[in-house]
């Protein structure tokens, strides 16, 4: 009897032990790793008559439901090292204003055209040589 509770108090201490370590680690690592797992909202100002701002939700596998300024599209974020590649799916078909249908466009034609991306902090910035801008990105702080 005394074996059989010494055995299922190692098993629980261990399991606490691993769960420790798991969360210690992300911690750790949470500050220069990509945010997978994790939602990012664009670093901008809404269209006039919306309160919405595009925003990405990443799976931790890199999939992604990608909210623009008026449709929604899938993705996959392919990520390595300091490089990413942002694959996406069709758009849904959703009617807006024609400043944020052509926002939708070029949101997601930037997108498609990143290759780099960096992190300082809870800002995520996705670039490449043939991105007008810098495509910044922010992790809620709330």
């Amino acid at each position: 009897m005394n074996h059989k509770r010494w055995v299922r108090g190692l098993c629980v201490g261990l399991s606490l032990l691993s769960l420790a370590v798991i969360g210690g680690n992300t911690a750790l690592a949470a500050e220069g790793d990509f945010p997978f797992d994790s939602e990012l909202l664009y670093d901008a100002r809404p269209m006039k008559g919306s309160k919405q701002v595009p925003s990405m939700d990443i799976g931790p596998r890199g999939q992604a439901s990608i909210k623009l300024w008026c449709n929604t599209v899938t993705g996959q974020l392919v990520v390595v090292d300091d490089t990413v590649t942002i694959l996406t799916g069709p758009k849904t078909e959703r009617q807006c204003p024609a400043e944020r249908m052509r926002g939708d466009d070029e949101m997601l034609s930037a997108l498609t055209r990143v290759t780099n991306w960096r992190r300082d902090g809870a800002l995520v910035q996705f670039e490449g040589a043939e991105v007008d801008k810098p495509l910044r990105f922010r992790l809620p702080t709330n």
